[in-house]
């Protein structure tokens, strides 16, 4: 039986493309002005492009920035989390819930499909009787702004 060994090189790139390995601190904004996320004071965000580790708009942003370069980018609900879909909201009588669960506006709560398959949900309403849940991306709906700064590159080559 014949063995095969494989090498992988690790190459400092200039330019961000498809496929590389980057780190870049980030921070994300809604058009408001409001921050909904930061890399700033952590260690930045490493991502392999081309993989689905992030929204689309922000990986082409990525693309052919240079080491150190710095941008702010505006991402559409399209390319960021999608739209509202109103068929993810769903009005549940709150008999149905555990009873040792106070419903509250903005809380999270899990939902088990029959099949096992779990469901992130956020509560929008409450009234006396029945809440409302909300199974969309908080930031579904809205468009995105990021200030980027990239600050590794590495492309990966797998040679025999």
């Amino acid at each position: 039986m014949q063995s095969v060994f494989f090498k992988i090189k690790i190459f400092r790139m200039n330019q961000v493309k498809e496929n590389n390995t980057v780190k870049v601190h980030y921070t994300g904004k809604l058009t408001n002005g409001q921050v909904f996320d930061s890399s700033e004071g952590k260690e930045p965000l490493e991502l392999t492009l081309g993989k689905g580790q992030i929204i689309p708009g922000l990986e082409k942003g990525l693309i052919d920035m240079k080491l150190n370069e710095k941008k702010t980018i505006t991402i559409a609900e399209e390319e960021a989390y999608g739209g509202i879909n109103d068929d993810l909201k769903q009005e549940v009588k709150r008999s149905e819930l555990p009873e040792d669960i106070i419903p509250e506006v903005g809380m999270g709560l899990v939902s088990k499909s029959p099949d096992g398959q779990e469901m992130n949900l956020r509560v929008v309403e409450v009234s006396e009787e029945t809440i409302v849940v909300d199974g969309n991306h908080p930031l579904a709906g809205k468009d995105l702004i990021f200030d980027l700064e990239v600050v590794a590159i590495k492309d990966t080559e797998i040679t025999k």
